[in-house]
C-alpha cells in the first residue's frame, strides 16, 4: 500500500508523537509498504526531502512551547501528494496537517485514519481560563475533528473510554504505540557509552539513580517528582532528569530551595540515539505525570530492563503491574515505601528487571506496525467492496 502519514511535528523534534510516528513509518516500510510523510518545516520554507514534504510554518510558541502552524497553502505539495494517490492517509495531529490530510484523502478517495495522541483536558491552562470550560472545549474540538475520519486509533484503553464518553461514534481501535526494542536492550555489563556518560555526569559507580525522561512541562508534574525524591535523598542516590521544557527554571529553583543541588542532575535535551544510555544508568524509572496517552518513555524504561515507579494512571494499568515490573503509587508515602523497598533489595531489583524486560515485548515496533496495517487493509477492502456493489 501507499501510505501517507501526516503530523505537525517530526524529526528532529523529540516527543511521544514523533517517536510513535517514526516507529510506525519504519515498521510499515519494513513490512513492504511505501510510506511518505507530510509535516511542517521549522521555517517559512516549503521543501521535499527523502520522502518527506515539509511545509513552511509560523512559530506559535507563545501559545504552547514548540507549536507551529502552517503558513502558505503550499498548493504544489498538495498537488504532488494527490498525484501520488495514497491508498490510506493517517493523521497524527489535529491542526494544520489534519486539514490537508482530510483534503488529500477526499481527493483520492482514500480512508482517513487518525491517532488521538493528546489528552487536551490536561492542557486547559494553556488555552482556557477555566478548567471546566477547557474540558468542554476539548470535547467539542475532539468530536469535530474525529467526525471527519473513518477510524480512530487510541494508544490506550483510557483514551478509548475518554473518546466514547465524548460521544465519538467512529470505529476506535486500541493499539499501543511500539518502539524498536533492540535499541534499549540492556547489556550484562555496563557498555562504554554508558560508562562515559556516567563519568561526564559525575555519577559515582555505586550510586542508585532515579531516572526520568521527558519534557519538563507543567502537565508532567516534575515538581512532585522532585518533592517525592527529597523524602528519600541521600549521598548514595541521585535524581536524573533527562529532557528540557518551559518549567526548567522553576524546577531548578525548587531544587535549590530544597537543598538538593548535589543530588539532582538536569541533563537537558538529548539526541534520540543517546537516550538508551541514560536509561541504562537508572536503577528505577520514576514519573509523576497523569497526562500520558501512551507512556512511551515507560515502555523504553521497561525495554531497558528498568522497573517503573509512577503515579497511578488508568493508561498505565496494562503496562505497569504492581510488584511485577514496578508499582503505581497514589500518595507520597506509597512512593517512599515502594522506592525504599526496591533500593534496599538487590534481589528484588533483579527480579523486577527481568519482568520489566519481558513485559515490554508486546510493544515491539513490528507488532505495532502490523496492527495498524490491519486497520488500513480492512478500511481499504471495505471501500473496494462498496465500490463493487455500487458498480
Amino acid at each position: 500500500m501507499r501510505i501517507l502519514l501526516t503530523s505537525d511535528v517530526y524529526k528532529p523534534t523529540t516527543n511521544g508523537v514523533v517517536t510513535s510516528l517514526v516507529n510506525l513509518q519504519e515498521g510499515l516500510t519494513q513490512l513492504g509498504h511505501e510510506v511518505r510523510i507530510l509535516t511542517l518545516s521549522e521555517s517559512h520554507t516549503t521543501y521535499y526531502k527523502d520522502g518527506v514534504w515539509y511545509l513552511g510554518s509560523l512559530n506559535l510558541s507563545t501559545i504552547y512551547p514548540g507549536t507551529r502552524v502552517r503558513g502558505a497553502l503550499a498548493r504544489g505539495s498538495l498537488k504532488d501528494l494527490i498525484a501520488w494517490k495514497p491508498d490510506v492517509v493517517h493523521s497524527q495531529s489535529e491542526f494544520s496537517t489534519f486539514i490537508l490530510a482530510k483534503r488529500i484523502a477526499h481527493a483520492v478517495g482514500a480512508p482517513l485514519v487518525h491517532t488521538y495522541h493528546t489528552l487536551y483536558e490536561d492542557y486547559t491552562t494553556y488555552f482556557s481560563p477555566n478548567k471546566r470550560m477547557g474540558q468542554i472545549m476539548a470535547q467539542l474540538f475532539s468530536m469535530h475533528v474525529l467526525a471527519k475520519t473513518d477510524a480512530v486509533i487510541a494508544p490506550t484503553s483510557k483514551i478509548e473510554r475518554l473518546l466514547l464518553s465524548y460521544g465519538v461514534e467512529k470505529l476506535i481501535k486500541v493499539i499501543p504505540s511500539g518502539i524498536d526494542l533492540s535499541k534499549f536492550a540492556p547489556t550484562s555489563v555496563e557498555d562504554d557509552a554508558t560508562s562515559r556518560l556516567r563519568e561526564q555526569l559525575g555519577i559515582p559507580k555505586d550510586t542508585q539513580v532515579i531516572v526520568y525522561v521527558g519534557r519538563l512541562a507543567k502537565e508532567k508534574n516534575i515538581d512532585e517528582l522532585i518533592s517525592n525524591f527529597s523524602t528519600i535523598a541521600n549521598n548514595n542516590r541521585m535524581l536524573l532528569l533527562v529532557g528540557d521544557g518551559p518549567e526548567r527554571p522553576m524546577l531548578e529553583e525548587q531544587v535549590r530551595t530544597l537543598g538538593l543541588g548535589k543530588h539532582v542532575i538536569f541533563a537537558g535535551m538529548q539526541k534520540q540515539e543517546d537516550i538508551p544510555s541514560f536509561y541504562r544508568l537508572g536503577t528505577v524509572f520514576c514519573s509523576a505525570s497523569t497526562s500520558e496517552t501512551q507512556g512511551l518513555t515507560y515502555v523504553e524504561a521497561l525495554a531497558s530492563g528498568i522497573p517503573v515507579l509512577c503515579r497511578k494512571d488508568d493508561c498505565l494499568d496494562d503496562l505497569v503491574r504492581d510488584g511485577i515490573n514496578g508499582w503505581q503509587y497514589r500518595t507520597q508515602t506509597e512512593y517512599q515505601q515502594y522506592l525504599e523497598r526496591l533500593l534496599a533489595n538487590q534481589e528484588l531489583q533483579q527480579r523486577l528487571s527481568v519482568d520489566a524486560l519481558s513485559s515490554s515485548t508486546r510493544y515491539d515496533r513490528m507488532v505495532f506496525a502490523q496492527s495498524v496495517a490491519a486497520v488500513y487493509e480492512a478500511l481499504v477492502n471495505s471501500r473496494a467492496n462498496v465500490s463493487r456493489i455500487s458498480a
